[in-house]
């Protein structure tokens, strides 16, 4: 496996070793769309910590951020790996989407 690939399998594993990253993954993939006050309260965490977390999946390309007027929502990119990971890995279902 060249060096490259374990970068970032690496950093792909770095960005779930953390609690509050994963919770937000998991919360995003099975109900998308959230904002961040949705978020933090779904994952029991402040908003500020919501926020950094999520900086820190968007700033990897695992999450998106759609702004409509002032509010941001937010979800799981669609990405052939993260979804297996959620899925197959940590058995993450999908429940419904939010209509805007």
């Amino acid at each position: 496996m060249p060096d490259s690939d374990i970068a970032e399998w690496s950093s792909r594993f770095s960005l779930l070793s953390d609690t509050t990253r994963l919770r937000l993954l998991v919360e995003m993939h099975a109900t998308p769309d959230q904002t961040v006050t949705q978020l933090a309260a779904a994952a029991q965490i402040t908003e500020n910590a919501a926020s950094q977390s999520l900086r820190a999946l968007r700033d990897q390309g695992w999450v998106s951020a759609d702004k409509e007027g002032r509010t941001v929502r937010y979800s799981v990119v669609h990405d052939a790996i993260v979804h297996r990971i959620l899925h197959d890995i940590l058995g993450v279902e999908h429940h419904h989407t939010h209509s805007h």
